[in-house]
């Protein structure tokens, strides 16, 4: 059997290629978790929402926090709203702009609140039954699709 060292080459380059990029999204999450983890939890103990949730989202929703939202508008949770990036940078977006990421996680919190399903569900610690609120309640433009990228993010970073 003969092998072309080319094409060896070109597939350990690819295989290393892939595992790397998976270890520095894999340590992006991980960083992302650890810094908004202490406020995610105090977030949980005053509006009853799985800490879990909360985090899974705004990691989704950021990806990890290096998406263009939570790095130019602090949103890490694609809240819909007003902005001034075409003043100040000629971008135009329908995302609304925070002051700080502190902002953006007290706004969710807000305004999951103010849903139909949460007084029922607060304190609730079952991360699924929220995520099934969250996405019929109209959350998410794909709220299948969604709801398993939240859970499977929960799963896969130990959040719950």
């Amino acid at each position: 059997m003969t092998y072309n060292k080319k094409a060896l080459f070109k597939n350990f380059f690819v295989a290393s290629s892939l595992i790397l990029l998976i270890n520095v999204a894999a340590s992006a999450q991980t960083s992302y978790i650890n810094k908004h983890r202490e406020l995610s939890d105090s977030l949980s103990q005053v509006y009853g929402i799985p800490s879990s949730v909360i985090l899974g989202i705004a990691t989704i929703e950021s990806g990890a926090g290096q998406d263009r939202n939570p790095k130019l508008l602090n949103n890490h949770f694609g809240v819909i709203g007003k902005n001034n990036l075409m003043q100040t940078k000629g971008i135009k977006t329908k995302y609304k702009s925070y002051s700080s990421a502190t902002a953006s996680f007290i706004d969710f919190c807000n305004i999951i609140s103010q849903k139909s399903f949460y007084k029922r569900l607060k304190g609730t610690t079952d991360y699924k039954v929220w995520l099934n609120a969250i996405s019929n309640a109209g959350y998410s433009t794909q709220p299948e699709t969604w709801k398993k990228l939240i859970n499977d993010a929960i799963v896969k970073l130990r959040l719950n």
